[in-house]
């Protein structure tokens, strides 16, 4: 108690006269007073800037206090031992500072609880020593929390970027979405403009030819009112007069009946057609639209060290020909060797890819899809089995699918340009006959599972001394045009 009281009157000495607060940053001024900072900055000063000390009434120089550093480690050092020596409380039934700690009943108890009193036996710790043991407890908790606090936090920050971030895209989903369904819309709308035009423009064809004929018909119904007319008039002359003017009447009337009845034809109904069927309208529309959700054609470029030494490049490499000399090329591990290949420099990994190659008139020829592994070397085995994928022509009249089994492939009409379309996560590799720059026509897919690099492949095939000189193109596409590329004749020609 005498201890706590010593603490107090120290304490009543380490107060601020102004504010009667224990120190704050002390400040003493030039008569040796001392008052916290923060009350000696709101202190008056006059126009020379001195002050007068609230204690002695001295004049002193407001501009020149320094701190007091000793009376701040006084104040400081109380507050430790404030901290470190809290005023014990006493137990209620032996009137004892209670300085120990019962681990078994959980309780703070004096030391005669310990020896005569309800807790004698018992396991009793100092309270010193349960006092760091539960801090450093409480420490470690404290951590823990903070620490899963923290976490929680990271997670709701990335749950609200998470968040944002789907909300981002989905607007640009949405954005997509409108302008595709938006283009789909001006497609549908232009093919409905097409279709109509065409039904009007042909109605009115017809109308208008009915129209003449109703017109002229018309004018000779008129003429024959206006004979039926004189004819009537005649008839009702007197039997002198009618003989008179009969002779320069009825002869008349009776050659333009005549000729009347030469002229006349029976009347059929005329049918409507508008030059497709209401079943066709679909069908159409669906082709069209499926040219123009492919993918824009690819600008690929062949690769020179691909190609086979009698192979001969053009036109910055997007034109092939198979040449009459075998040229001396290097015989590096990437050119064929056997096969009249080459390949184009880029290949494909992902994604949806669509690229046309212009065949021309040629009689033969292939062209399709091979895996960066396979070997160039030889013979190349033209299967799935093998990692190659080709259609091709031989013969001029024989197109055929180079799956397991060849598949011959029954083309109504001869393709001069085959567009080729890879869906790379689906294994859809489709071939179509692009002549129509408005349609596709499905020619053959084949199915697999890709892995890897693979590269669009065009086969030349042999000349055939000079029987089959024409070129395979790679179609470039263009600003304003789908793809365009150059005549096959022209280059064989030149």
């Amino acid at each position: 108690m005498a201890r706590s009281c010593s603490l107090e009157c120290l304490e009543n000495q380490l107060l601020c006269p102004i504010c009667l607060e224990v120190f704050a940053e002390p400040l003493m001024l030039q008569c040796g007073h001392s008052y916290c900072k923060s009350c000696l900055s709101s202190m008056t000063l006059d126009p020379y800037g001195q002050l007068r000390c609230p204690v002695c009434r001295c004049e002193v120089d407001g501009g020149s206090s320094p701190p007091n550093v000793s009376l701040a480690r006084i104040v400081e050092a109380m507050r430790e031992l404030n901290d470190s020596h809290p005023e014990l409380e006493s137990c209620l039934q032996h009137h004892n500072p209670l300085s120990l700690f019962c681990e078994q009943d959980q309780e703070v108890i004096c030391g005669l609880c310990s020896s005569i009193g309800a807790h004698r036996n018992h396991k009793i710790t100092p309270l010193t020593s349960v006092y760091s043991r539960m801090k450093e407890d409480l420490s470690a908790l404290l951590t823990e929390i903070q620490t899963q606090k923290r976490k929680l936090e990271e997670q709701i920050c990335k749950m609200a970027y998470n968040k944002s971030r789907i909300t981002n895209e989905c607007d640009v989903f949405k954005w997509v979405i409108r302008k595709e369904f938006g283009e789909l819309r001006r497609c549908l709308e232009e093919e409905e403009s097409i279709f109509m035009l065409t039904v009007e423009s042909r109605a009115a064809a017809l109308i208008s030819t009915l129209q003449k004929q109703v017109d002229e018909m018309a004018e000779n119904l008129g003429k024959f009112q206006e004979i039926e007319g004189t004819l009537e008039q005649l008839n009702n002359e007197s039997q002198l007069s009618f003989i008179r003017k009969y002779g320069s009447i009825a002869p008349g009337c009776r050659e333009a009946q005549q000729k009347q009845q030469r002229r006349d034809r029976v009347y059929s109904a005329i049918t409507f057609k508008p030059g497709f069927h209401h079943d066709d309208i679909k069908i159409t529309v669906w082709k069209k639209l499926h040219r123009r959700v492919l993918p824009a054609p690819e600008a690929l470029k062949l690769d020179p060290l691909t190609a086979h030494p009698m192979l001969k490049l053009s036109l910055n490499d997007t034109v092939v020909e198979c040449g009459a000399l075998v040229n001396r090329l290097p015989n590096n591990p990437e050119r064929f060797s056997y096969s009249y290949c080459t390949l184009t420099s880029r290949g494909f990994s992902s994604g949806k890819h669509y690229w046309e190659v212009t065949v021309g008139s040629k009689s033969k020829w292939r062209l399709g899809l091979i895996k960066g592994t396979t070997s160039r070397k030889g013979k190349l085995l033209k299967s799935p089995e093998s990692g190659v994928w080709l259609i091709g022509l031989k013969d001029s009249r024989l197109y055929e699918a180079f799956a397991s089994h060849r598949t011959a492939l029954p083309l109504a009409s001869r393709p001069a340009k085959i567009g080729v379309f890879l869906d790379y996560e689906k294994g859809e590799l489709t071939f179509y006959n692009a002549d129509n720059p408005q349609e596709l026509s499905f020619i053959y897919s084949f199915q697999t599972e890709l892995q890897g690099k693979v590269y669009p492949l065009l086969d030349t095939c042999w000349h055939e001394r000079g029987g089959n000189t024409l070129p395979l193109i790679l179609t470039q596409p263009h600003a304003g045009k789908r793809a365009s590329e150059p005549d096959p004749a022209s280059l064989t020609q030149k």
